[in-house]
C-alpha cells in the first residue's frame, strides 16, 4: 500500500485560487498514489487574527473579537461559495463554519469576562482557523471529483498538556490515527486533516507551536507508514540562502536529514524544525514543493547526503538576537554554575539558540531572542546573586542587536580547511565575529556577528559556498 502525506501551508489555502490549485494537485497525485492524506494550515493570516482578538478580549475589548468573527465569516463563506457554491453539500459545510464562528465568539466572550487569555484558551481559539480551512479544502476536493472528508486532528493526535507547545504521545497517537484513517483509505476517501493541533488525553485542545502544521504532516506520514511526505509552500524548495537578500540564491535539489535539521533550526523558514524527527524514525523522504509551481520538483530530503563539490550547501541568518555573557574568575572549577545559569534562563522562558564556553571556564556566553533578555537577566541575577556578592562572578553582560549566521553542509566535517575559508571570507568582508560554535552534528558552523554586519556576512559566505 503506497501512502502520500501532503501538507499545505497558509498561503496554499489562502484564497479561492490557491485552494483550486491545491485540489488540482491532489487530483493529479491520485493518479500516482493509492492513498493520500492531506494536512492543511489555517488560511493565511487567520491564526494571527484569532490570537490578537483573544488578547483584545482579555483586555476588555469584546468588540474587536466580534469584528474579527464577522471578517472571518465573510472570508470563509465567500471562499466556500466560490469553490463549491453549487455543490449539494455546500449548505451543510456552511452550517459547520457557522458553528465554528459561534464557538469563537463564545470563547472570546469567556476570555473577556475572565480578563485573561490563558495558554489553554489561546490554543482553543487558535485551533479554529485550521478547523475552518479543512471544511473549505474538503468541499473543494469534492467539487473537483475527489472523495473527501474533513477531520479534526484533536481527535487523533494525543499530546502532553503543554498548551502552545504540545508534544505528541506515542504509541497512542499512531494507533488513533491508523484507526481513524485506514478505513477511509479502504473506501477510496482522501482525509483532509487539521494541522497544528492535537488534544490531551482528557480532550483539551492543544497546539504544536507556531508553524506546527509541517510537524502535523510528518506525524500523519509516520503513523500511516507513508512512502513520502510532501510539504507544499509558496517557494520552489529550500534555497541556498534568502533570495530577497541574495538574488543569486538557488534551489537545492537534495539535502540530508541532518542538513535540513540545521537549516530549519537556524532560520530557514520553509520547514518547521520538528518536522524531521518523525520522518527520520521511519526513513520517510520529505519533498518541499511549490503549490503555485507544481511542475518544479522541489527539494528532496533523505537520509543520504548528496555528493557535491561544495562543502557548504546553504547559509542562514536569525535576527533580533541577544548575546548574553556570564563571566568571572571565580567560576573556574566551580561545579554547577552552568547548570544554574541555564536553569535560570529556562525558568525565564527564554529559548537558548547557541552556547559557547571558554576552556578556562571563566565565561559562558549564549544567545537568546531580544524579547527575552530583560526577564533572563533578572532571573540570572537572582539565581547567581551569592556568586555575584562573593565576587566569583564579575558581571552578567548583555548585548542586543546581534544575529546568528550559520553555514550548513555535510562536507564541513569531511574536508579540511572549511572553517579557515569561512573565517577568511568574513575577515575579507570586514566582519568581526563575536562568538563561534560548531554543532555536534558536524554539518554546521554558527557565528554571532553584529546586526549591522549580518547581511554582509550572509552575502560573503554565500559567495564562498558557490565558489
Amino acid at each position: 500500500m503506497s501512502v502520500l502525506a501532503m501538507k499545505f501551508g497558509g498561503t496554499s489555502v489562502g484564497s479561492t485560487k490557491a485552494i483550486q490549485q491545491l485540489s488540482a494537485i491532489v487530483a493529479q497525485q491520485q493518479t500516482e498514489w493509492s492513498n493520500i492524506v492531506v494536512v492543511v494550515s489555517a488560511m493565511s493570516g487567520v491564526t494571527d487574527v484569532l490570537i490578537n482578538s483573544a488578547h483584545a478580549a482579555a483586555a476588555g475589548d469584546g468588540a474587536k473579537a466580534k469584528e474579527a468573527a464577522d471578517t472571518l465569516r465573510r472570508r470563509h463563506t465567500t471562499t466556500l461559495h466560490e469553490l463549491a457554491g453549487a455543490a449539494a453539500d455546500s449548505a451543510s459545510v456552511e452550517a459547520s463554519l457557522t458553528t465554528l464562528f459561534e464557538e469563537f465568539e463564545l470563547l472570546a466572550q469567556s476570555v473577556r469576562v475572565l480578563g485573561e487569555a490563558s495558554p489553554r484558551a489561546l490554543d482553543a481559539i487558535a485551533s479554529i482557523g485550521e478547523r475552518m480551512s479543512v471544511q473549505l479544502v474538503s468541499a473543494a476536493l469534492r467539487a473537483h471529483g475527489v472523495q473527501s472528508v474533513a477531520l479534526n486532528a484533536a481527535e487523533m493526535v494525543v499530546t502532553s498538556a503543554e498548551f502552545g507547545n504540545g508534544v505528541p504521545k506515542y504509541p497512542q497517537t499512531r494507533d488513533t490515527i491508523r484507526k481513524r484513517i485506514m478505513p477511509l483509505f479502504a473506501d477510496g476517501v482522501v482525509p483532509v486533516v487539521t494541522g497544528f493541533i492535537g488534544a490531551t488525553e482528557k480532550g483539551a485542545v492543544t497546539t504544536l507551536g507556531r508553524g506546527g502544521s509541517d510537524y502535523s504532516g510528518a506525524i500523519f506520514g509516520e503513523a500511516l507508514d507513508a512512502s513520502m511526505v510532501d510539504i507544499y509552500t509558496d517557494v520552489d524548495g529550500v534555497m541556498t540562502t534568502d533570495p530577497r537578500l541574495v538574488p543569486t540564491a538557488q534551489v537545492l535539489d537534495r539535502l540530508s536529514y541532518a542538513e535540513m535539521s540545521e537549516l530549519a533550526y537556524f532560520g530557514a523558514k520553509v520547514l518547521h524544525p520538528k518536522t524531521i524527527r518523525p520522518c527520520i524514525e521511519r526513513g520517510i523522504p520529505i519533498r518541499i514543493r511549490n503549490t503555485f509551481n507544481p511542475a518544479h520538483k522541489g527539494t528532496l530530503v533523505t537520509s543520504v547526503a548528496e555528493a557535491t563539490a561544495h562543502a557548504i550547501r546553504a547559509v542562514t541568518v536569525i535576527r533580533n538576537m541577544n548575546l548574553m555573557t556570564v563571566e568571572g574568575r571565580g567560576m573556574i572549577g566551580v561545579q554547577g554554575v552552568a547548570a544554574r545559569t541555564f536553569g535560570a534562563v529556562a525558568q525565564a522562558g527564554a529559548n537558548v539558540l547557541m552556547i559557547s564556553q571558554a576552556s578556562s571556564e571563566q565565561s559562558i556566553c549564549f544567545v537568546i531572542p531580544n524579547s527575552s533578555s530583560t526577564t533572563a537577566i533578572a532571573a540570572l541575577e537572582d539565581s547567581l546573586r551569592h556568586e555575584i556578592e562573593r565576587g566569583d562572578i564579575d558581571r552578567i553582560k548583555s548585548r542586543d542587536n546581534v544575529v546568528i549566521v550559520t553555514v550548513v553542509g555535510v562536507g564541513i566535517h569531511e574536508r579540511p580547511g572549511v572553517a579557515a575559508r569561512v573565517f577568511g571570507a568574513l575577515a575579507q568582508a570586514g566582519v568581526n565575529i563575536l562568538v563561534i560554535a560548531q554543532g555536534s552534528s558536524e554539518c554546521s558552523i554558527s557565528m554571532v556577528v553584529a546586526a549591522s554586519d549580518g547581511d554582509i556576512a550572509v552575502k560573503a559566505l554565500h559567495d564562498l559556498a558557490l565558489s
